[in-house]
């Protein structure tokens, strides 16, 4: 499995939203982030160099590690801004049908402007992946509830580390 690169930063999300040239952009990322903010009732984290993401949903990959990833984020651009909606899009099709112009990627929502779009259907969209990741996100285990590792699993793992 590839290795991630997108993490979340200590960096400011408003030095962030105020430094983007375009005033269009910049005002449509700000109501972006308090609807977004409101569905989630978590702060704005700067994820990477532009991402803008909101919460964090947990789930068990495939080799038992729990990974972490933003509820729901956007990330505008010089022409547009995209809108991660991380449940899929193909949860959304009706709302999706009643939205206005946008283009769409597998969990990428495209948009030119807040005010092409209904905003009230928008919003809808937000709130429904919202709800749909927090039901799906696993609980971080407390450090005494993991399970230790055996010795015979440390001395298996060793074995398949290789060697320098």
């Amino acid at each position: 499995m590839a290795e991630r690169k997108t993490y979340p930063t200590k960096l400011s999300v408003t030095d962030f939203l105020k430094a983007l040239p375009d005033p269009g952009i910049r005002n449509d990322s700000r109501t972006l982030a308090r609807i977004m903010h409101a569905a989630t009732g978590a702060r704005a984290v700067l994820w990477g160099g532009g991402l803008v993401g909101f919460g964090v949903h947990r789930r068990v990959e495939s080799n038992g590690h729990i990974a972490e990833w933003m509820i729901i984020a956007f990330a505008p651009r010089r022409t547009r801004i995209t809108i991660y909606i991380m449940d899929g899009l193909a949860h959304h099709g009706s709302l999706l049908a009643k939205l206005g112009p946008h283009s769409i990627g597998s969990s990428c929502l495209h948009i030119r402007r807040l005010s092409e779009v209904r905003l009230p259907v928008l919003t809808k969209i937000i709130a429904a992946s919202v709800e749909n990741r927090k039901r799906s996100s696993v609980k971080r285990q407390a450090p005494s509830m993991r399970k230790k590792a055996s010795p015979q699993r440390k001395a298996k793992a060793a074995a398949k580390k290789p060697r320098a």
